[in-house]
């Protein structure tokens, strides 16, 4: 069957381990000083050791390969304790695999296993579209109104994948390149980031074509004066690709702009710099603020 699984770039992994921990289910290991899917069966695809690479090895790809057993995950879980369980059981519900999570909670039921204390996502809340609502008028849309932000847009498209590496606006350019997510969960990215930027946007987890992206990139780098880039990823591991996908851009294309790099958490901050283990001095690692 053809399904999304992990590749490991192997002439990039330096065997480091960082991945291991964030696979819950046991499908990387450290064979002969590199990390190594060992089998088809424990992958589910979801990505979740992307981030915690530091040298981007790892990316999720799309393959003929052997179909996901959570039954078999579960069997080679079970035997490491509660902490492993529990933290198998919240990256399934992380991901809203629903289907997959019922099934790891029905294998620990019928072989008598206590199901471990684990966060579960609140309970669905009723249709927005459907729920009875009275709209605020009068002064109370004046006052909405004078408060309204301005697009700052300059140019479209903004997805990497239609971007023309051509194009004239990419010229003199102080260019801003975000992960996706970021303008949803940053309520002033058009007055705080997006002012005086040419954008490109994308998913380093979910779009198809990343090793197309770095191509791309390093054509606009290559094609134009750059002044400098901006990143911007949420604190989630994988969207730290995008600062990787620059990175290696830069590197190809064989230039130096000056990069500056934020961070938005989930409860909608900016943080300076990254907050994902990079590779340090000396082969250590550190966190990037």
């Amino acid at each position: 069957m053809k399904r999304k699984i992990i590749e490991i770039d192997e002439e990039k992994c330096t065997g480091c381990g960082l991945c291991i921990p964030d696979c819950p289910e046991g499908a990387l290991q450290i064979i002969e000083g590199k990390a190594r899917l060992v089998s088809d069966l424990f992958c589910d695809g979801l990505g979740a050791c992307i981030g915690t690479c530091p040298e981007g090895a790892i990316c999720v790809v799309e393959r003929e390969a052997g179909p996901y057993s959570e039954e078999a995950v579960m069997e080679k879980i079970v035997p490491q304790g509660e902490a492993v369980i529990r933290a198998h059981l919240e990256h399934l519900l992380g991901h809203n695999e629903g289907a997959l999570y019922h099934r790891a909670i029905d294998y620990l039921n019928a072989n008598e296993i206590p199901v471990p204390p684990h966060e579960t996502p609140a309970a669905p809340a009723a249709c927005p579209g459907s729920m009875a609502r009275t709209l605020p008028g009068g002064e109370a849309a004046e006052t909405e109104q004078a408060a309204r932000v301005e697009s700052a847009l300059r140019q479209w498209p903004v997805q990497l994948t239609l971007a023309n590496p051509a194009a004239a606006y990419f010229d003199d350019a102080d260019l801003l390149v975000s992960g996706d997510c970021v303008p949803f969960a940053y309520p002033e990215f058009h007055r705080d980031f997006l002012q005086g930027r040419i954008l490109l946007i994308f998913c380093p987890k979910l779009d198809a074509d990343v090793p197309g992206y770095v191509t791309k990139l390093a054509d606009i780098f290559s094609r134009h004066t750059v002044r400098s880039i901006t990143v911007l990823h949420m604190e989630v591991p994988c969207c730290s690709g995008v600062r990787y996908i620059v990175d290696e851009a830069l590197k190809r294309a064989g230039k130096e702009i000056p990069v500056a790099e934020k961070t938005i958490t989930l409860q909608g901050q900016a943080v300076e710099g990254s907050l994902v283990r990079r590779r340090g001095p000396g082969g250590g690692h550190r966190r990037e603020m």
